[in-house]
């Protein structure tokens, strides 16, 4: 395994088959060729992840998903035009060319087009779309520098493209049309509820945590999990519950009065939940790291990014 910022050599690799970590605006991820099933099935041996369990696809332009799309519907095409590149999903009916294995046998693939020039210039050079969940273990937190992919996947992974921090923090928001024919969002992420419906109007969230065959990435009820133990909601009611087992505090923007502060990490100290997002995986990552009983996260506001957020913290405890 190595890091590097060498695209035509993350090309080559993918190209024969293996495995890259691609930098993303929302998390890393661990890319494989999505029309080579020898070269997918090696994502979910490398995350340990269910082969229930199906994966995104990522390009560069809608003209390059029309061959493996059955269709792009009017809405799809106005959100594609407002928010890609960007952390949004979109959950589409596909062709065969598609192989069973990156939608689980499911009828639609999950295809979105990332906001970073390193991976855009990556996706340019290829002929094949890449299929990439996040390049952490499966359940684990997600990774969000270079760095958190080799601590945790070493050399599962042949190349890791390093393009720095991820800027938003969290996975991508995942839209599709639901059983009632209008658009529904299947898992909250960087792209806010309000930012979509200022494009296509009211959308329903469906998010119904399941223990298999989910519909698409991030429906799994219990994921993004620390090692450590999590349990989430008003930290003055789980401390008076567990301040027996000395926990650790993730709180939105303040310390809890009256606990050592030595034992809290604070996600935005000026209340800005798009900070929070972005500093959410890194600070578990931090806690977990510090072999604590218990961690204790507050919830945020249920606005904007902070249902991503809350929605992130749930499954960690799930």
């Amino acid at each position: 395994m190595s890091i590097g910022q060498d695209i035509e050599q993350a090309a080559v690799i993918l190209s024969r088959g293996h495995l890259v970590a691609i930098p993303t605006e929302t998390v890393y991820g661990l890319a494989a060729n999505a029309f080579n099933p020898d070269a997918v099935i090696k994502i979910f041996e490398a995350k340990n992840r269910p082969q229930f369990n199906p994966l995104i696809v990522h390009t560069d332009s809608v003209e390059k998903m029309e061959p493996f799309l059955n269709g792009f519907p009017d809405w799809a095409d106005k959100l594609a035009q407002r928010f890609w590149p960007g952390p949004l999903t979109i959950l589409l009916p596909r062709n065969e060319i598609i192989p069973d294995l990156v939608t689980a046998g499911m009828p639609r693939v999950a295809v979105r087009i990332p906001e970073h020039p390193l991976t855009l210039a990556l996706l340019r050079s290829l002929d094949f779309p890449l299929a990439a969940p996040s390049a952490n273990p499966f359940g684990y937190i997600s990774p969000t520098t270079a760095a958190h992919v080799a601590e945790q996947l070493g050399d599962k992974v042949s190349y890791i493209l390093d393009g720095g921090p991820a800027k938003i923090g969290i996975e991508s928001t995942i839209i599709g049309l639901g059983a009632s024919g209008d658009p529904e969002i299947y898992r909250l992420g960087g792209l806010s509820l309000e930012e979509i419906e200022s494009v296509i109007g009211p959308v329903q969230i469906k998010i119904s945590p399941v223990e298999s065959n989910p519909e698409s990435s991030g429906m799994l009820k219990s994921h993004y999990a620390p090692k450590t133990k999590l349990v989430h909601g008003s930290i003055d009611v789980l401390l008076a519950s567990y301040a027996h087992r000395d926990p650790l505090l993730l709180t939105y923007k303040r310390m809890h009065p009256g606990y050592p502060s030595d034992r809290q990490l604070v996600l935005s100290p000026t209340g800005n939940i798009p900070e929070a997002a972005h500093r959410l995986f890194s600070a578990l990552r931090e806690l977990d790291d510090r072999g604590a009983r218990l961690i204790i996260a507050e919830e945020v506001p249920d606005q904007g990014l902070g249902r991503a957020i809350n929605d992130r913290l749930r499954r960690a405890a799930g």
